[in-house]
């Protein structure tokens, strides 16, 4: 590997909320400027969230502990913090390990809550800002390209992302396995405690048609009908409005229960026994556990979703073992191509696979043309292999001359095994018909084209 990749940062693992929020970055874009100006990095990337902030930078031809302790020092003078501070919380990775960790980020494997989507949207939303900034070039967009499609083949290979983890997810998914579809479903939120408004929103997401919220608090019902789009009402009235909803999730924080199985007796008459869904996030319970005697009722109640939690957690831990044998599987296949940025290896492959085509065209030739004798045949297989070497040569030659250029080296060498396709990638119909990040733009192709005739 003739460049070395670098990664430092700090997360939820290693560093509490306070040195998180003192070492977050708060103007990413100057600061991946100021970090190309005064580090010897030619790449960089940072990304901050609330659970972590990372660097991923290309080093330039100096020593790994020279570059570290600048991008230390510099982290540290941005945020106004103490260095000996930011070095005592952070994880330090280089070459391979720093790729592996990449793309454990991107797969979510590294998260607080494992298999959240959110992480690759962050992390595609830093990648794209890097990009249009300037820092982000030839290794970092391979890297970051390369993390996007290791994270969706986690996803769709292994079962990582698809069980609920959290109380509010869990109550979704209880609610689908008993309405099997929520489009058009109604619901009522009783008392608004924040694990019942996350999950009433998450069941908003889902197809929940209307919501309406009653709290002994009318004002704060109307404040918080205004963010969920529902109906506010005096938790005095909510016995009357019971059957006009499918799902009820409970969280007033009263001593005594809410809701009786008289209540729901009476509501199931007026709803014509169709379905019930109870969440009672409450403690004490909100709702009368008989009620999930009754028939066409489902209750469930805090231990009940933790139960179902636990259990899609255990899931999601035998998966990750997949998954990370994914991971493993990617980061060698990028460490071939950063070992490929070496010229010696290309201009191999450049030759092996014009030989390879020159000999399968000769072969068909030779099928058209009927027998010939064997000098014959080997007399034409010299010249075809004359004619795909002698082709080769000045791209070779340009390759060699541009590759000694400062700062060349891994634009043309990647530029020349994307034109040739050396690395078997399998290349879409439509992959031309828009420009993605990373690939060779019409002025780049107009710059070469220059660049070839200077040299001529």
């Amino acid at each position: 590997m003739n460049k070395q990749i670098i990664l430092i940062g700090l997360n939820h693992k290693t560093a509490g909320v306070d040195v998180r929020e003192k070492f977050a970055l708060t103007d990413v874009e100057n600061f991946e400027q100021g970090l190309m100006a005064h580090c010897p990095v030619q790449e960089c990337m940072a990304l901050s969230t609330c659970n972590r902030v990372e660097i991923v930078a290309v080093a330039k031809q100096v020593p790994e502990r020279e570059v570290m302790d600048s991008l230390i020092q510099y982290w540290a003078s941005v945020c106004k913090g103490a260095p000996e501070l930011l070095l005592d919380n952070t994880y330090r990775y280089t070459g391979l390990e720093a790729v592996k960790h990449v793309f454990t980020v991107a797969s979510s494997l590294d998260s607080m809550v494992m298999g959240e989507p959110q992480i690759l949207g962050q992390l595609k939303d830093a990648y794209r800002s890097s990009v249009d900034n300037g820092t982000a070039r030839t290794i970092v967009n391979r890297l970051l390209h390369k993390s996007f499609s290791v994270a969706k083949r986690i996803r769709t290979e292994t079962a990582i992302a698809s069980s609920a983890v959290s109380i509010s997810f869990a109550a979704v998914e209880l609610a689908r396995k008993i309405f099997g579809d929520l489009q058009g479903t109604k619901a009522m939120l009783v008392g608004a405690g924040e694990m019942a408004e996350l999950a009433a929103t998450h069941l908003l997401r889902n197809g929940v048609e209307d919501i309406i919220i009653a709290n002994r608090t009318l004002s704060r019902a109307k404040t918080l009908a205004e963010s969920l789009g529902g109906e506010p009402i005096q938790i005095e009235n909510m016995p009357d409005r019971l059957h006009e909803v499918d799902i009820v999730i409970s969280s007033t924080g009263s001593p005594v229960s809410v809701i009786s199985t008289k209540d729901v007796k009476v509501v199931l008459k007026k709803r014509k026994h169709r379905p019930m869904f109870f969440i009672d996030i409450a403690v004490p319970r909100d709702i009368d556990p008989d009620v999930n005697s009754l028939d066409n009722v489902y209750l469930y109640d805090i231990d009940d979703l933790k139960d179902v939690v636990d259990e899609n957690m255990a899931q999601r831990q035998e998966e990750a073992t997949k998954a990370h044998a994914v991971v493993e599987l990617e980061t060698q296949t990028f460490g071939n191509w950063l070992n490929s940025l070496n010229i010696q290896p290309t201009i191999a492959d450049l030759v092996d696979k014009a030989e390879e085509v020159a000999v399968r065209e000769l072969n068909k030739t030779l099928r058209k043309l009927g027998p010939v004798d064997e000098n014959t045949r080997k007399s034409l297989q010299t010249l075809v292999l004359s004619v795909a070497r002698k082709t080769l040569h000045e791209p070779i030659c340009f390759l060699k001359r541009r590759t000694q250029e400062e700062g060349s080296a891994e634009r043309f060498i990647d530029l020349a095994r994307r034109m040739y396709n050396l690395d078997d990638e399998v290349v879409p119909d439509t992959a031309h018909l828009d420009r993605k990040p990373g690939m060779c733009s019409p002025e780049d192709i107009e710059n070469l084209i220059e660049s070839s005739k200077k040299e001529q």
